[in-house]
């Protein structure tokens, strides 16, 4: 077997990781007024979606939003006021960006680490591992 062909066989079986951007698709937020409390439908979906602990999602949300919020037994996340729902995309947005896509590949193949007392984000695909921003 010569270059050429090794390298097409190779290229054949790689994964073809193009399009990994789309590949990756977070809920939008189904979020609905209840007196002064917003409730955050499909909380537990985003959850599921990224891959991360609901404490620390919902910390980040308080802290973007400037609110106090709670996850009900339902799996609800409530948010004290009243919210759109673009103004809570757009805080899920930077917690996509911050906690959970690669700084260095892009890719959502991610996951939080501890390394030396230091919260890090290590990325399964690339091997990088990068800070992420105080929470």
């Amino acid at each position: 077997m010569d270059y050429d062909d090794a390298l097409d066989r190779g290229l054949d079986r790689a994964p073809d990781i193009g399009d990994a951007g789309s590949r990756y698709e977070v809920p939008e937020p189904d979020v609905r007024p209840e007196g002064n409390v917003t409730v955050y439908e499909n909380f537990q979906a985003t959850l599921d979606r990224l891959d991360r602990d609901g404490t620390h999602v919902l910390k980040f949300l308080q802290s973007e939003l400037g609110t106090a919020a709670r996850i009900d037994e339902s799996g609800r996340a409530r948010l004290t006021g009243s919210f759109k729902q673009s103004r809570i995309a757009d805080a899920l947005d930077a917690y996509v960006d911050g906690f959970v896509r690669c700084s260095e590949c892009g890719l959502p193949d991610t996951r939080l680490v501890d390394e030396n007392g230091a919260a890090m984000l290590k990325c399964d695909a690339c091997g990088a591992l990068s800070t992420v921003p105080d929470n």
